[in-house]
């Protein structure tokens, strides 16, 4: 049983690190902009395979209302804003009326530009990330926070795991880990 145990760990401990190694299969996640009125130029979707060669980091936000996750999406909008040449994108399983009326509570600042937020339905996309669920959070059971960093071809650099709706990666944390794996290859 001690054997059949291990065994198990073992698998579930090197799994991540296979998975990332096959790269991702591309995806398409549709873009919501915070009012339907207003003229954008924000893409309506946004899909993997058009953006090899940049750095995407995926920010699975959190479903219903959730301060840190406006405060966060705020920070990475910010550091999104100084770096050109990484994608971020900001993402919530809610449905599109409750993301328009979530994104109206962003705070607006002249240095830091709306983000767009897209919509990831029935978070299908959290889900082949093996993104955890299960997390109790306003009488709901939702996925965890989570940041996943892949590189231009595709493939998973690194993740960082929530625990709570507080647990989040830093802005400073993020930008030496980005610099430190970089450095890497």
């Amino acid at each position: 049983m001690k054997v059949v145990t291990l065994a198990v760990v073992a698998l579930l401990v090197a799994l991540p690190q296979f998975v990332s190694a096959q790269g991702v299969e591309n995806f398409t996640l549709p873009a919501i902009v915070g009012d339907s009125k207003t003229k954008t130029e924000v893409a309506a979707k946004f899909e993997l395979k058009d953006h090899q060669g940049k750095k995407i980091v995926l920010h699975f936000l959190l479903k219903t209302e959730c301060p840190f996750c406006l405060r966060y999406t705020h920070e990475y909008a910010q550091l999104a804003a100084s770096t050109p040449d990484v994608i971020h994108l900001f993402i919530k399983p809610d449905s599109e009326k409750d993301i328009r009326a979530w994104v109206k509570q962003l705070v607006k600042t002249e240095d830091t530009p709306q983000p767009t937020i897209y919509r990831d339905a029935g978070a299908k996309l959290a889900k082949r990330f093996g993104i955890p669920d299960g997390y109790q959070f306003h009488g709901q059971s939702v996925h965890y926070p989570a940041l996943v960093v892949l590189d231009g071809t595709g493939n998973e650099m690194f993740r960082y795991v929530g625990k709570s709706n507080t647990d989040r990666m830093s802005k400073d944390d993020f930008v030496e880990k980005l610099a430190s794996m970089t450095a890497k290859q």
